[in-house]
């Protein structure tokens, strides 16, 4: 796991397939994702120089990004959030909805789940549920954005005192050149592409994705310009 500082208060983690994020507020922290199975010891060891895992907020249920989940809540007790449309699928109660391949994206799909961890993961013993509006105790107040498309519950938190945006995987980056894009592995990419223009219209200054680079300045242009390429119109 590599760790990068992107701001002083926050810190990307990034791991084989995907990534999470560390928001410090003093001694407290916030982590957004929890990358795959096996992650919790090296995400607790990161954090522990700078202060206490206080909650884990899922953007959603795939196993690279609520893998660790688990074991962080395990090893220093934090509180473990996701949409509520998502929560039972983290819990283990049901099992969560395929996405709905494009030809090209199959080979891809098929290389990440190569390099995640095998046997499953170990689910935190309770999840609470948020919803879209609700506005979490970090970061100056975080406000959950329903962004579903990528999976029914998925979820991004923008900090409007900070200029911050974490859009988990309803955009990415390419590897390639760094060109933000909707999320890939959708349930529906309709309602990914119209996830990515609510995104566009906020206040963003920080963009953090779940794959790929994050845009560090004027990522709200960038988010504008990816949503009307994604509709087919100039920008």
């Amino acid at each position: 796991m590599d760790v990068i500082e992107l701001l002083p208060r926050l810190h990307l983690l990034r791991f084989p397939v995907g990534q999470a994020y560390l928001w410090r507020d003093d001694d407290e922290l916030t982590l957004i994702d929890a990358g795959p199975a096996g992650s919790g010891a090296r995400i607790a060891e990161a954090a522990e120089a700078v202060g206490r895992v206080r909650r884990v907020v899922l953007t959603h249920f795939h196993e690279d990004h609520a893998g660790g989940a688990g074991e962080v809540a395990a090893l220093g007790g934090a509180d473990v959030l996701a949409h509520a449309l998502d929560a039972p699928v983290v819990r283990g109660e049901v099992p969560g909805p395929p996405p709905v391949f494009e030809d090209w994206e199959r080979p891809l799909h098929a290389e990440a789940v190569r390099r995640l961890p095998r046997g499953g993961f170990d689910r935190p013993a309770r999840v609470s549920e948020v919803a879209d509006g609700e506005v979490l105790d970090f970061g100056g107040g975080a406000r959950v954005v329903h962004v579903p498309g990528h999976t029914d519950g998925s979820i991004a938190l923008h900090l409007p005192r900070h200029g911050v945006l974490f859009t988990g995987d309803a955009v990415a980056a390419s590897p390639v050149d760094g060109t933000v894009m909707p999320g890939v592995f959708n349930v529906d990419r309709d309602r990914t592409v119209a996830s990515l223009r609510r995104l566009a219209g906020l206040d963003t200054e920080v963009a953090c994705f779940g794959h790929g680079d994050p845009v560090t300045a004027r990522a709200g242009e960038a988010l504008r310009r990816a949503a009307a390429r994604a509709q087919g119109t100039p920008g």
